[in-house]
């Protein structure tokens, strides 16, 4: 349980202060506003830093930077509210490329990738599946060296800004034996992209293919074996996800908002002792979201199996960041509602953004209902819900 950092580990948390002071400034993060967590300009300066390319696994032909490492780059661009949702497609589909793809795939897509000339989607989720991604029913239909796909997926984030997606498709049988992975040119035509706003004001989308034709070059896998290679897509997701932090900046707009305001009996809101203990608890639940976090690294360090305490990070933080959301928001009373860019709204309507954000947390990468599964079903040996 001592997770003290190396030197070299320390070394590179204090490169990303140091980068983080200088480029994700109040003018990067307030271009986030548009509902695309994603700035051009900073990822490729991150990629001129081989950040990009340090995060794929040295096995692979990366540059193999730790688990604790990558515990440490995610945790500090989040704690800068750096705009960095692209980067974990980046590298589980530059990873599972190299792991799984061909020549072709290998030498046009990754490097693209890495250097930070394109982005990647994932195409798994469809309207009628849920989070039963073996659900899938978009269809590939072989046509000599060519396959036709027809379909729609759903949560394609980033689509928008990508040049790749990472389809999942049925080919033959049903459930896990007749899926097909194909990486798609969004190029490609018969292509259409729909946005789809969330509650938070973030953009995902809807893609749809319509007779969309590509060479069988653009395949990953066997055919009918697409399961093993989404089992290889959850591998790298779960290996790049670190802690998760969003409540850190929260809690600084909650504190700054409690000693500058008072109560009707013109005392600091500071002085309440409700607020003060939710204050300190949403401290703790941060240290132990922290401490799940660099557990998570250190056992993927040592080569073990991480996919619970995965799901235990991403389960606590979300949930508990929701929670923090609501003391919040109901400190500031009835004007805590008003949105960003209404005069009158606190804290320029920083808690309300979060607190409208914090839903989407407990969905996206796995909702609470998967990660709650997982753990009974591995750590506490439940039996499998039928």
């Amino acid at each position: 349980m001592d997770f003290s950092l190396t030197s070299t580990e320390q070394q590179f948390r204090d490169e990303l202060r140091e980068f983080c002071s200088e480029y994700v400034t109040s003018e990067v993060k307030e271009l986030t506003r548009n509902g695309t967590l994603h700035n051009w300009e900073l990822h490729r300066k991150m990629a001129d830093r081989g950040w990009l390319w340090g995060a794929i696994p040295a096995e692979l032909g990366g540059g193999g930077r730790s688990p604790m490492e990558m515990a440490v780059f995610t945790e500090e661009l989040q704690l800068a509210g750096a705009p960095i949702d692209a980067i974990g497609n980046i590298v589980l589909v530059a990873s599972v490329i190299l792991e799984l793809g061909n020549d072709f795939l290998k030498s046009e897509v990754v490097p693209k990738l890495l250097n930070g000339e394109s982005l990647a989607s994932l195409g798994y989720s469809e309207p009628e599946a849920g989070s039963d991604v073996a659900a899938c029913r978009t269809k590939a239909e072989r046509d000599g060296d060519e396959w036709i796909i027809n379909g729609q997926k759903m949560w394609t984030t980033m689509a928008h800004e990508a040049d790749f997606v990472i389809l999942l498709t049925r080919t033959e049988a049903p459930k896990h034996r007749g899926l097909t992975m194909f990486i798609v040119p969004f190029t490609t035509p018969g292509i259409e992209i729909q946005p789809v706003w969330t509650i938070g004001t973030e953009r995902t989308n809807a893609t749809f293919y319509d007779n969309v034709r590509i060479n069988d070059r653009w395949r990953i896998g066997e055919v009918n074996k697409g399961w093993q290679v989404m089992l290889a897509c959850l591998k790298y997701e779960r290996g790049f996800a670190g802690g998760q932090y969003p409540s850190v900046p929260l809690i600084e707009a909650a504190h700054h908002h409690a000693e500058t305001h008072t109560r009707p009996d013109g005392t600091l809101l500071i002085h309440d002792s409700v607020l003060r203990e939710q204050l300190v608890r949403a401290m703790i639940d941060v240290e132990a979201c922290r401490v799940l976090a660099y557990r998570t690294a250190a056992l993927a360090a040592a080569g073990g199996q991480f996919g619970v305490e995965g799901s235990m990070t991403k389960l606590f933080s979300s949930e508990r960041y929701q929670q923090h959301c609501d003391w919040f928001l109901d400190m500031q009373g009835p004007e805590g509602l008003l949105r960003w860019g209404t005069p009158e709204a606190p804290n320029d309507g920083e808690i309300e953004e979060n607190w409208r954000h914090a839903p989407v947390t407990t969905i996206y990468g796995g909702t609470s209902e998967i990660q709650r599964n997982n753990i009974a079903e591995h750590r506490l040996g439940l039996p499998r819900a039928r």
